[in-house]
């Protein structure tokens, strides 16, 4: 039987997943539950000690083999205090989640941004297992990011490193605003959100493409008209990995990864997505930084966040 676990924690706005990791990564149990958000912060934080207590409960693990829990949790934090600043997605503001979480629990807590922790979950035990220094942007209905610099989160001065879907991009003549208050971020042309929005821009300015049969129109909508040679569908693949690729040539010349891992359930578009993010970053990437340098999609899935957060306790 192994000596130690490690407990990872997603928290979403609807469910709650909780896995048990061994040292090397590895995830052995999960437990997935819903988070209850119409009951507060301290009933979600509740529930989410219940969850952690009940996977060990139905593991063949003790209580005492636990090391370590860690937790991802969407919005802006104070990371070393662990307070939750704001969250958007469940209303909360100014949450001691560390501090409850430990006298709940008994253990040693830790927290982290969402996608902070996915990125390191790829990092211990993804695409990026040993690979010292890596990039991950989590494509979905936002942009999320996280840099995993020497096998560690970079969270910068207050926390707010990794946040690449905000990074300023699109030119002036082109941007729109975003949610974040500032105009002609990444996320508006990248995420799966930004890519609907120019599929019904289309639609609405009378542009011939198979998208106009749609009542109701994805971004998958979108993948599978490029993929049958749509014109106006290809334009916005294109135009949304531009600027993947434009923002990657920024973080090559600063950060200088040796990979770039792309996740999120707009990642599962495929090579139509990847290969011009690719063609981009070579055209805008100087030689040096570029060399050796390799995009791939994520692998874990959506087990990233768990395995991550269970890391946090180890990297």
């Amino acid at each position: 039987m192994l000596n130690q676990i490690y407990i990872g924690v997603d928290l979403g706005g609807t469910n709650i997943k909780v896995g048990i990791c061994d040292e090397q990564g590895k995830l052995l149990h999960t437990f997935e539950g819903p988070t209850g958000a119409e009951h507060g912060a301290d009933a979600v934080l509740e529930r989410i000690a219940q969850y952690v207590r009940q996977i060990v409960e139905d593991s063949p693990f003790e209580w005492e083999q636990v090391a370590g829990i860690g937790a991802g949790l969407a919005g802006f934090m104070d990371i070393p205090e662990g307070l939750i600043k704001f969250s958007p997605n469940l209303q909360w503001r100014n949450v001691p989640a560390k501090k409850t979480l430990e006298a709940l629990l008994g253990k040693t807590v830790k927290i982290d941004n969402d996608a902070n922790v996915a990125a390191l979950g790829e990092a211990w035990a993804g695409a990026g297992a040993g690979i010292p220094n890596i990039v991950c942007y989590t494509l979905g209905t936002g942009v999320g990011g996280g840099i995993i610099i020497n096998g560690k989160i970079y969270q910068g001065s207050a926390g707010m490193a990794g946040e690449l879907g905000h990074m300023s991009i699109v030119p002036d003549i082109e941007a729109i605003n975003c949610g974040c208050g500032q105009v002609g971020c990444l996320e508006t042309v990248s995420s799966a959100t930004g890519i609907v929005r120019m599929a019904k821009d289309a639609v609405e300015r009378g542009e011939h493409t198979s998208l106009a049969l749609h009542e109701k129109i994805e971004a998958k909508h979108v993948f599978d008209a490029a993929k049958t040679g749509d014109e106006v569908a290809l334009r916005i693949v294109n135009r949304a990995a531009y600027y993947l690729g434009r923002s990657m040539a920024a973080m090559a010349v600063v950060i200088n990864p040796k990979r770039f891992i792309i996740g999120g359930g707009v990642s599962r578009a495929g090579e139509i997505l990847f290969n011009p993010i690719r063609e981009t970053f070579k055209k805008y990437t100087p030689e040096t930084a570029q060399e050796g340098v390799e995009i791939v999609a994520a692998t874990l899935g959506n087990d990233a966040g768990i395995v991550g957060a269970a890391g946090l306790n180890l990297r």
